[in-house]
């Protein structure tokens, strides 16, 4: 009887030890060579880079000025409106190409002394500049961002002008003396398309640098062109330069 009691003993803890034995395997046991785990030594990987367009309703003021030699000439103010297109790219990157007509208009006074011997009245001419333009820029842009959708934006590359209409409504306040001889040097006393009588060229060439402020998708932006090429062709004074330089502040909308 003895015997058997041990016998019984022994089966049960057997049975015992590998049910136990069974439900030790089922537990799922931490591998830590699995993504499961959080590894503080991995880096976050970026989104993939998706190629995206912007585009851009622009408006807003533009001062151009004419500069013959180191004088500038003639101041002109007026509007500009258009559209852009930004190219995303990598990195904070964009290129931004676009179409954008400018209407301007400068005033500008030409004095003659008075060629009658007898006063020293200064006489003169006064220059009234309409000019219509189509710019082309091509700029890059790099944005930072400073909080939420609050971005900060600078800007730099050339851009195109291409002159429509630059006309001359001229207000002629010399004597009759004084006319006869202005024509007699050459001097243009009637209205008159700068581009058609082929003073200065139509085509301006421009490199400018400026920056702004983005919320969301409207922007505020400043800027200034430099003109790189001779705008005179046809100059009376010999080695005289025209160049044609501006600065401008826009608003844009992103749609």
């Amino acid at each position: 009887m003895k015997r058997i009691l041990i016998f019984i003993a022994a089966i049960l803890l057997f049975c015992g030890t590998t049910t136990y034995a069974q439900t030790e395997s089922r537990v799922k046991q931490p591998d830590l060579q699995t993504t499961e785990f959080f590894d503080p030594t991995k880096e976050k990987e970026e989104a993939p880079y998706q190629f995206s367009t912007d585009w851009r309703i622009e408006t807003g003021y533009v001062q151009w000025n004419e500069r013959t030699l180191d004088t500038i000439s003639v101041y002109q103010h007026g509007l500009r409106l258009g559209a852009t297109v930004d190219l995303n790219l990598p990195h904070n990157f964009s290129i931004q190409v676009g179409a954008l007509a400018s209407l301007t208009y400068g005033r500008n006074d030409q004095h003659w002394r008075s060629i009658n011997q007898e006063t020293t009245q200064v006489e003169y001419l006064t220059h009234n500049i309409v000019q219509l333009q189509l710019t082309i820029p091509v700029r890059a842009y790099y944005k930072v961002k400073l909080w939420k959708q609050l971005n900060l934006f600078f800007f730099a590359g050339p851009q195109l002008q291409l002159g429509l209409t630059n006309y001359d409504i001229i207000e002629n306040n010399t004597s009759a003396l004084c006319s006869q001889w202005l024509q007699e040097q050459g001097v243009k006393l009637n209205n008159y398309d700068r581009y058609l009588a082929k003073d200065i060229y139509r085509t301006n060439i421009q490199f400018g640098l400026g920056g702004g402020i983005e919320w969301d998708c409207y922007r505020l932006q400043a800027g200034y062109d430099f003109g790189l090429n001779n705008l005179l062709r046809n100059a009376v004074v010999p080695n005289t330069t025209l160049h044609e330089w501006g600065w401008m502040t826009t608003f844009c909308y992103r749609f």
